[in-house]
């Protein structure tokens, strides 16, 4: 039977969560939501994604707070409009595909808000472009020459805190699944994680210990205010001399552990324009295997994996326990189909879809037969 078709279990406080098979359509932002509320764009895009065969989605880097998205295009989830746009959408997504869970990634952006699309070439923009001031750790910006963010004080990490968990309250009323709190790719958890964006002289900065406490910080008091399946998107390496480190990402993932941490989903890069990323077909996955069998969390896994052979043998292989897909679902919208195909797996498929299978695939919908008037 092919690993990539088995199921598998994430726990919770509230209850087990069932996913019959391994793949998982990571968070991918679209820069399409209209003062933070979702769109007819989100309607679709969600609706296509929920038909590919993958066990799970999540929904791109939504921001806890106005100032905490990437761009003024991004998704919101921070007071009852923004809520209230974000349930229309996905509730007609998921009424128009076979049920899967949803998770949403909650995130602030830090230093790397206030930014132009990337299509309008991701800078940051000026107050009088639709940008606002930008908040970090430290004084630092993202790249030379920008404006300095403004450095957190103590109090505004409270309020940070309470932003995050009034969205996972929301997240929870909306009806989704899961939580992934973004703490990855340079952005606001991140920034803390790493001596790079962190160089504050507190009890927030310095010490790796220092370092990770808002962070742990953070993630407990979400945990405390939400009960289903909680995790963290974490970059394992800053891809730089003297940044964070694979291995204090996998003493990070041990420490979230006994705060309810239900998985860990391993990633690389973003806190540095001087980054040098070693590129190719599975280059984040030693990451993973190092923070799963460091810290023994369910270990997601992405990064350049696109063929169904090659996230099967990564399962073999024991690296990781679920494997996360983005732009590979947006090149091949059926992906999981053409990966049941190839490894003889099965999924649920919309009755409307089935019959389009080649005759060499039509095992994919299981027993499912479907005849042609």
């Amino acid at each position: 039977m092919s690993l990539l078709f088995s199921p598998y279990t994430l726990n919770s406080p509230r209850g087990p969560l069932e996913l019959p098979n391994r793949i998982v359509i990571a968070p991918m932002c679209q820069y399409s939501a209209t003062n933070g509320e979702a769109t007819d764009w989100h309607l679709m895009h969600w609706g296509n994604l929920l038909n590919g065969g993958a066990a799970l989605m999540i929904i791109e880097a939504t921001g806890v707070t106005p100032e905490a998205r990437i761009t003024p295009a991004c998704l919101g989830l921070w007071d009852d409009r923004t809520e209230a746009a974000l349930k229309d959408k996905l509730t007609r997504a998921r009424a128009l595909a076979p049920a899967t869970p949803v998770f949403i990634q909650l995130a602030h952006a830090g230093r790397k808000a206030s930014s132009a699309t990337p299509w309008d070439g991701g800078q940051l923009l000026p107050a009088d472009k639709g940008g606002w001031e930008t908040m970090a750790p430290s004084a630092i910006p993202q790249l030379e020459g920008e404006r300095l963010p403004h450095e957190l004080s103590k109090s505004e990490l409270k309020e940070l805190v309470d932003a995050f968990v009034i969205a996972a309250k929301r997240a929870d009323r909306i009806g989704l699944d899961g939580i992934e709190l973004h703490g990855a790719h340079g952005y606001l958890l991140h920034q803390f994680l790493s001596p790079i964006a962190n160089q504050r002289n507190d009890e927030y900065g310095g010490s790796f210990e220092n370092r990770i406490r808002f962070p742990l910080e953070l993630f407990a008091a979400v945990r405390a205010a939400y009960q289903g399946v909680l995790g963290i998107r974490i970059s394992a390496s800053d891809w730089v001399e003297g940044g964070w480190t694979p291995q204090e990402t996998a003493e990070f993932a041990k420490q979230l552990k006994p705060l309810g941490c239900d998985f860990v989903h391993i990633s690389s890069g973003g806190v540095s324009p001087n980054q040098k990323i070693a590129l190719g077909p599975n280059y984040q996955v030693p990451f993973a295997k190092m923070v799963k069998e460091h810290s023994g969390l369910p270990t997601m896994t992405v990064g350049l994996i696109t063929d169904p052979h090659q996230a099967e043998a990564i399962l073999e292989a024991g690296d990781a326990d679920l494997i996360a897909l983005a732009r590979a679902f947006l090149f091949k919208p059926r992906w999981g189909w053409e990966a049941a195909a190839a490894l003889g797996g099965t999924v649920t498929g919309n009755e409307r879809y089935w019959r389009c299978l080649p005759r060499e695939a039509q095992t994919v919908f299981g027993p499912v037969k479907v005849g042609q008037r």
